[in-house]
């Protein structure tokens, strides 16, 4: 009897030790102190099989050619798919491209033919590839997901073929500070999509896209040169993300090209800046005549800041992601930035921290004076954080929101996250109904942001955003955080126009300027180019009036894009920020806007089709192109790649049961005695 006591009593003690351990396990990881809930609809990771009857990465090469003339840059991409396998393919491949790009022609090549690619209403377009693929017909669909995300599938790729889809876009470039930058962002990051507001919703199908590991290389090329011309001189070139060589024409004209050791550069966005003499940027108005149509683009440069004696007290509220894509060197930038961002706050600010994953924790329930004791413990509560788990970035925001304020203060939100997740629209709306208590500024942390909704954060939030791409630009970037919200440059900014017949101007109502930036207007004119458009606002010097006579500017053929420009920003203010972006009445017009125009958006697609039949029969097998992981991106940003841990009452619950069975059977052994 007593061997079979000890027996029990060493297993009880065993169940004890195990619920212990569990406990322990769980104190020690903080940022897994916030559970998931649901599975996340997430993508998954590449398995390569030995079956080599079909090419499991049709994508080649991506070839992207920049021609920057002015504040306008006009991009081709050019994407190459060959099938190295024995059976016909048709191949899915999602790709990013800039917030700002109007996307307006398309083109495929399949050997000496090439096919011109038409606009047509989404679905039609889709209908047209179904049935091309099924006939045997090769064909390319284009389609856009976000504003910033597209797919293209190539169907009756054949063994042996090599397929040229040719991409058009041109977008807008404002400087800031008096530096211009062009961005072309080269991979998209995996997107966190738990349950929506509507449980019932579907995930989008591109959101559950194949991932690469972090140790295996990107098996397609990338190669990218940018042209430079100006028309003044150029002070700087610098591209911070990749290695270049720079090839001088003149002093206002250049050509900047990778390095030829830079050969891996596909997993990260490519980010150029550059700087004109003296810092120079001219007020300046661009006209253009299309047919029935005329538009036009002012740019209007705001006065030089004027810093204010004394500043109000403001209040921070740092709302921080630490979810798995945010492990490692992400999470350690944006703990970086919060220094610097923290140790910047005045002692007459207050200030509060929400962490965020798959829940979310406040630093103090009501925000706290920036002493330097608050500030200290603040930074060692973040230093603690490791990142796991999912992006509720809604949940940690209406959260946020909630915090009592505090009483004759400005109140700011500052979103620090890389943005991989897939309710954009929800987190504008939030921040929308919300204006009245909080503006929003948003910094993008990594090499590959999710710029779509960093950006649109900060627009619907009338703040900046920021992007920091490693810890040693964060405390650059805190610095420039705190030179814009020190005071701002232009407010209650209006624009009149006399003898200058003008419609369909947008942005309607012009924003505060914070930063300096110069204040832009699209919009279409009517009879002849003449009057004046005067831009006046209210500056840190009093009343800022700038005058612009139109008849000095003559229409000029090679403006061709301000049409596509002005369509994308239209585009740009129904899709993302109308009421109900969903209604039949908006959707109309964003659908007549693409096909009216020739643009890619939500709503219409480019298509192109060879007339030949190539496969008859239409058999081939359907392959989804990996994507890499952008760089510095840990493997749990791949949902299904770690476990989920377990509420914290499950190891109270276990442990207890545990210990309950073992007690248990220790009594009826005594009684059996």
């Amino acid at each position: 009897m007593d061997q079979t006591l000890n027996q029990t009593l060493n297993q009880t003690l065993t169940c004890i030790t195990i619920f212990t351990l569990a406990c322990l396990l769980f104190s020690l990881s903080p940022a897994l102190a916030a559970p998931e809930s649901d599975t996340p609809r997430s993508p998954y990771f590449f398995i390569e099989s030995q079956n080599m009857e079909t090419d499991p990465f049709p994508l080649k090469s991506t070839t992207v050619e920049v021609a920057i003339a002015g504040v306008i840059a006009d991009v081709t991409v050019v994407q190459t798919y060959q099938n190295t396998g024995t059976r016909p393919v048709t191949a899915k491949y999602v790709f990013p491209a800039s917030t700002r790009a109007a996307v307006h022609g398309m083109e495929m090549r399949i050997g000496s033919e090439r096919i011109r690619a038409k606009i047509h209403k989404r679905k039609i377009a889709e209908k047209k590839f179904t049935a091309a693929k099924q006939s045997g017909r090769s064909a390319s669909l284009l389609a856009q997901h976000r504003p910033n995300v597209f797919s293209m599938n190539v169907a009756n790729i054949l063994p042996g073929d090599l397929v040229e889809i040719t991409l058009h876009y041109t977008e807008l470039l404002v400087p800031a500070d008096g530096t211009y930058e062009f961005v072309y962002p080269a991979v998209v990051g995996p997107r966190y999509a738990g349950l929506s507001a509507n449980p019932e919703s579907a995930p989008e199908p591109w959101l559950a896209n194949p991932y690469l590991n972090e140790e295996i290389p990107n098996p397609a090329a990338f190669d990218i040169s940018c042209h430079l011309s100006t028309g003044i001189d150029l002070a700087e070139i610098s591209c911070a993300s990749h290695d270049t060589r720079i090839d001088w024409k003149s002093p206002s004209s250049a050509c900047v090209k990778l390095a030829r050791g830079e050969t891996g550069g596909g997993n990260r966005d490519y980010m150029l800046q550059y700087r004109l003499s003296g810092r120079q940027m001219d007020t300046g108005l661009m006209l253009y005549e299309s047919g029935n149509e005329k538009f036009f683009l002012l740019t209007v440069q705001p006065p030089a800041r004027v810093l204010p004696a004394d500043i109000v007290a403001r209040e921070y509220i740092f709302v921080v992601d630490v979810s798995g894509s945010m492990h490692g060197f992400p999470l350690n930038t944006a703990k970086k930035l919060m220094k610097d961002l923290l140790h910047g706050l005045r002692p007459v600010d207050r200030f509060n921290v929400v962490l965020f994953s798959g829940g979310a924790s406040v630093f103090s329930p009501t925000s706290i004076e920036a002493t330097t004791g608050n500030v200290a413990a603040a930074v060692r509560h973040i230093e603690k954080t490791q990142g796991g788990g999912g992006t509720r970035l809604a949940a940690a925001l209406d959260k946020s929101f909630r915090i009592p304020g505090a009483e004759n203060c400005s109140r700011s939100l500052i979103v620090v996250t890389d943005g991989y997740i897939a309710a954009e629209k929800e987190i504008f709306a939030l921040i929308k109904d919300n204006l009245n208590q909080a503006n929003v500024f948003s910094f993008g942390i990594g090499t590959g942001v999710n710029r779509y909704l960093i950006e649109g954060m900060a627009r619907a939030g009338r703040g900046e955003p920021f992007v920091v791409t490693d810890p040693q630009k964060a405390g650059h970037v805190a610095e420039k955080f705190r030179q814009y919200i020190a005071s701002p440059v232009l407010t209650d900014i209006r624009m009149e126009c006399k003898g200058f017949d003008t419609c369909d101007v947008t942005p309607r109502s012009i924003p505060d300027l914070f930063a300096l930036r110069p204040v832009v207007v699209f919009g279409k004119w009517r009879g002849l180019p003449r009057g004046t458009i005067t831009v006046s606002g209210t500056g840190g010097a009093g009343r800022f009036t700038r005058t612009i006579d139109v008849s000095r500017t003559a229409p000029e053929k090679t403006s061709s894009a301000l049409k596509y420009l002005w369509a994308r920003t239209r585009l740009a203010h129904l899709s993302d920020f109308s009421p109900d972006p969903d209604h039949p009445a908006i959707k109309a017009e964003i659908t007549t806007l693409g096909l009216r125009y020739h643009l890619l958006t939500k709503y219409t697609s480019f298509l192109a089709v060879h007339e030949t039949i190539r496969n008859p029969g239409g058999q081939n097998t359907d392959v989804r192109q990996p994507l890499p992981l952008p760089r510095h991106v840990s493997a749990l940003a791949v949902g299904n790649t770690y476990a989920t841990v377990p509420e914290p009452s499950f190891f109270w619950l276990a442990g207890g049961l545990l210990l309950v069975a073992g007690l248990r059977k220790l009594t009826q052994k005594k009684k059996n005695c």
